[in-house]
């Protein structure tokens, strides 16, 4: 029942009904979040067949490279005996670069680079619009760049394959921007959690990962929920149950180990940034070079290869290195050669134009900095740091929480990777000050700051901000305006009105009370009318049907008295006495009022 309550409030228009149709409705939109987890769990099983084929004929057969896999992953095909040769892995990601710029620049130059960004893209500024020929070029395009030796995660391409068909599915049932955006969601949460079997993980991800502030998008959760298990249990059935890793029963028992902990926090938001800001310097010198966009990811992918012929434990995935961290396999200066070797090689492979994801990087080198502090601190205190694989599991979620500002999934998404539940507590204290640190950086530009910030949620808050203000708040805005008596001729008038700037003329009695109104449109006809101008007076001319507001009034109520009779100013009256006239409150001020509480609201800093 929870459940279904929750799919009502996000897609009110098809359950606040009456009808007896209610639970056909219900059932139409569960057939379409379980079609898009079937589209992206097959999705996630072709790329992932896609890249263990191609690191098997490329790496394996014509270089000789074996990097190991993580426990969850296995080889399809037995392994060749072709010697290892440093200098066909050093030409591998060059070759791979020229394969992929071909494919991305000449059929979808929108797939380049983190597919997640342009995703989050599309839902802020696009109304959850991608084009059906994406996901299929950034599927090729991912499993050629990171199979030849490229550096990169998973989640990129597999996100876009997702998301991409839930967009495509709401343009052919002409659904509303607002649905497909959740569709386009949807497609995020099912790809993400499948291709790394984390689904509830997944789900938490679309949500989150749209904005930079904790904050979630509610109305994706429930339908990125199921398609995320329909799209986890199709990939699983295909290539077995269980997480990506095996870690050991890792427990936190000492709490003296915060302190490390605490540490290790501070080094993750530092090799973050370094992360960012390589990542990003990298893209930028790429984007200004005046060469053809095609031929950028082969340079790329030789750079990628130069650094690979040192330190080949740095391209590809190197997910089975943190497994060999995991289990205290691999030493500290492997691992320091590893995460900063990784930033490199990520930074060249996508910066420069290939294609795929950064959630996976991130993994690695959040584990190997993880698995550094750990190694560290358990030599210079053995018995409160026992365990340095500990370190790896927390590790890689503070660094991507580091990188991405999504705190909350991210401690899903290593508990469900590393089935390792009971470092929930350090990962929150880590999680929690990474994301405290690093709120100024992420790798996902196409963040926004918060709802109010996006596109999407134009016009929605514009109600409730003007609900939750009062005409009170703006008392140092309404202007004591002078007064018109009603038995005033209008030749005295003339006088009056020569000398004022006022357009709005409230008009009393002889007790001073408020009666009428009228503005300088009003005067019009009697202007020219000399011959009349002793003979009329201002109670001729007033309106006695007055719209007034009072200081208890909330803005929005007010400016819809404005548009009523399209006035342009409102006599505020006294609450108890709506004879009794305060002053004057123009249109243009409530809403540059307004304008300027809402640029309060994105940018609280600038107070």
């Amino acid at each position: 029942m929870a459940i279904l309550k929750r799919i009502k409030s996000s897609f009110p228009q098809y359950f606040n009904r009456k009808s007896p149709g209610q639970i056909a409705y219900a059932g139409k939109w569960f057939l379409y979040f379980i079609l898009i987890g079937v589209i992206a769990g097959l999705g996630s099983v072709v790329f992932h067949y896609l890249c263990r084929l191609g690191i098997h004929f490329f790496m394996d057969a014509i270089a000789g490279y074996r990097p190991p896999a993580p426990a969850g992953e296995h080889h399809l095909l037995p392994p060749t005996e072709t010697p290892f040769n440093r200098w066909l892995l050093l030409f591998l990601p060059a070759m791979g670069g020229i394969i992929s710029g071909w494919l991305v620049y000449t059929f979808a130059p929108e797939a380049e680079g983190h597919g997640t960004d342009a995703a989050i893209d599309a839902y802020h500024h696009k109304g959850g619009y991608i084009r059906g020929r994406v996901p299929i070029i950034k599927t090729i395009a991912s499993a050629v760049t990171l199979t030849t030796g490229g550096s990169g995660g998973r989640e990129g391409p597999i996100a876009q394959i997702g998301a991409g068909f839930g967009s495509f599915l709401a343009t052919k049932l002409k659904l509303s921007h607002r649905e497909r955006r959740i569709m386009l969601a949807a497609g995020i949460g099912a790809g993400v959690g499948s291709i790394f079997r984390a689904p509830l993980a997944g789900a938490l991800f679309s949500a989150e990962v749209l904005y930079r502030d904790p904050e979630f998008e509610s109305e994706v959760i429930i339908p990125a929920g199921i398609s995320s298990v329909v799209a986890y249990c199709i990939f699983c059935l295909v290539f077995g149950w269980g997480s990506l890793f095996q870690s050991p029963d890792f427990m936190f028992q000492n709490p003296l180990e915060l302190g490390p902990y605490t540490v290790l926090a501070f080094v993750l938001v530092i090799t973050g940034v370094l992360y960012i800001k390589t990542f990003y310097g990298v893209t930028s010198l790429f984007r200004a070079w005046k060469i053809p966009n095609h031929i950028k990811p082969a340079i790329g992918g030789l750079i990628t290869g130069m650094i690979g012929f040192f330190l080949p434990h740095t391209l590809a995935f190197g997910y089975g290195f943190i497994q060999m961290a995991l289990h205290n396999q691999a030493t500290i200066s492997f691992l320091l050669f590893l995460a900063f070797g990784k930033i490199l090689t990520t930074s060249f492979s996508i910066g420069s134009g290939g294609s795929g994801g950064v959630f996976g990087p991130s993994v690695v080198i959040g584990g190997a900095m993880g698995g550094v502090v750990g190694k560290l601190f358990h030599q210079i205190m053995p018995k409160v740091v026992s365990e340095p694989g500990a370190f790896v599991v927390v590790g890689m979620a503070g660094f991507f929480t580091a990188v991405s500002n999504t705190p909350i999934s991210t401690i899903i998404f290593v508990g469900e990777m590393t089935n390792s539940y009971r470092l929930l507590l350090p990962s929150l204290l880590v999680c929690s000050l990474s994301y405290l640190l690093s709120q100024r950086w992420s790798i996902y530009q196409k963040q926004v700051k918060s709802k109010i910030n996006s596109p999407a949620h134009a016009g929605e808050f514009f109600v409730d901000v003007l609900q939750a203000l009062k005409i009170r708040n703006l008392m140092h805005l309404v202007k004591k305006t002078e007064t018109i008596p009603e038995d005033m001729t209008f030749s005295d008038f003339k006088r009056f009105f020569s000398e004022t700037k006022q357009h709005y003329f409230p008009v009393t009695d002889r007790y001073d009370r408020l009666t009428g109104i009228f503005s300088s449109t009003d005067i019009r006809g009697v202007l020219f009318s000399m011959e009349i101008e002793s003979l009329v007076v201002m109670k001729d001319i007033m309106t006695s049907d007055i719209i007034v507001t009072t200081p208890s009034e909330d803005l929005n109520t007010a400016l819809q008295k404005f548009t009523i009779k399209n006035i342009d100013s409102l006599p505020v009256v006294q609450e108890d006495d709506h004879g009794i006239l305060i002053g004057m409150l123009n249109r243009r001020e409530v809403i540059d009022f307004y304008n300027r509480q809402i640029q309060r609201m994105k940018n609280p800093d600038q107070e």
